[in-house]
């Protein structure tokens, strides 16, 4: 659920993730790679609460923010940027995710992180215009495995 939210902690703490590195990553890949990316983070995140957690409701775009900050990430490192403080940040909030009675799903922020990196790596190795093929074509792979996932996951835990 990449756009409903509880509380209003959970929605601030997205929002300013959202305008701080959602603003400087659509300027590098443009609102449509952008927009892939946090669908595809959210998606991921919500897979591997199915697989990891099933049964479990959760809500917010945690996911698709996480997947963001690993994005990001990757991307800094391949343009040979030092990125060490986004890895505190990645870390630290991930912790948190796992302390005793925050409930926080850390399955979606571990599956939004695993798809920003995935993406990332993908948008880093395929920068040229003449891979903007190839480009659609991984990610489009990659949405697809993870929707099939989440359907495959969610076979599993009705059946």
């Amino acid at each position: 659920m990449l756009f409903v939210h509880s509380g209003v902690f959970h929605i601030l703490f997205n929002m300013w993730a959202l305008f701080i590195f959602g603003r400087m990553l659509e300027n590098m890949l443009g609102t449509w790679r952008f927009l892939a990316l946090y669908v595809i983070s959210g998606i991921a995140g919500s897979m591997l609460v199915t697989f990891l957690a099933p049964g479990t409701w959760v809500v917010g775009a945690s996911g698709a923010v996480f997947g963001l900050f690993a994005a990001f990430f990757v991307l800094q490192r391949s343009l040979g940027n030092n990125a060490v403080q986004l890895l505190v940040i990645i870390g630290l909030n991930l912790v948190i995710g796992f302390l005793p009675g925050t409930n926080i799903s850390w399955q979606a922020h571990v599956g939004g992180v695993l798809a920003g990196f995935v993406t990332g790596f993908v948008f880093a190795r395929t920068r040229n215009v003449r891979q903007r093929g190839l480009q659609a074509t991984l990610l489009g792979l990659e949405a697809v495995v993870a929707i099939a996932l989440c359907f495959v996951g969610y076979a599993l835990t009705s059946a």
